[in-house]
């Protein structure tokens, strides 16, 4: 399983982006999908997970990012998106995409998840 992280990119404050992950190899929808940041001040830190149930989608976003970002996953297309509106300074940072391959715990730690893409950078000036 790889996964391909693209969509990152300098903009200013109040503009969107939309982040892309692309996945090759079987995945299994039922096990989680997240998102997560990093920069050189902080530990890798979740930003949002999507997985589903039966039926039902559960997601979450953080609580940093809530309102202005979202999680979305075309199972057809094997890939999962994150939108992020109203960018601040402080949403700066390498964002990684990861997924699971097994009920790991947590959805919300890095350390749970399997697979992990090569990062996208995002820059947001004032």
């Amino acid at each position: 399983v790889q996964l391909q992280a693209s969509g990152g990119g300098l903009v200013q404050a109040g503009d969107s982006l939309r982040l892309s992950c692309a996945a090759s190899g079987g995945l299994y929808s039922g096990f989680a999908w997240g998102w997560f940041r990093q920069t050189p001040e902080k530990e890798r830190e979740f930003v949002a997970y999507i997985r589903r149930s039966g039926e039902s989608i559960h997601s979450a976003v953080a609580d940093s990012v809530k309102g202005r970002f979202s999680i979305t996953r075309d199972n057809a297309e094997n890939t999962m998106y994150l939108q992020m509106n109203s960018l601040k300074p402080e949403d700066s940072a390498i964002y990684f995409c990861a997924a699971q391959s097994r009920y790991a715990g947590s959805v919300y730690s890095h350390h749970n998840y399997d697979y992990w893409g090569q990062g996208t950078l995002v820059t947001v000036s004032s």
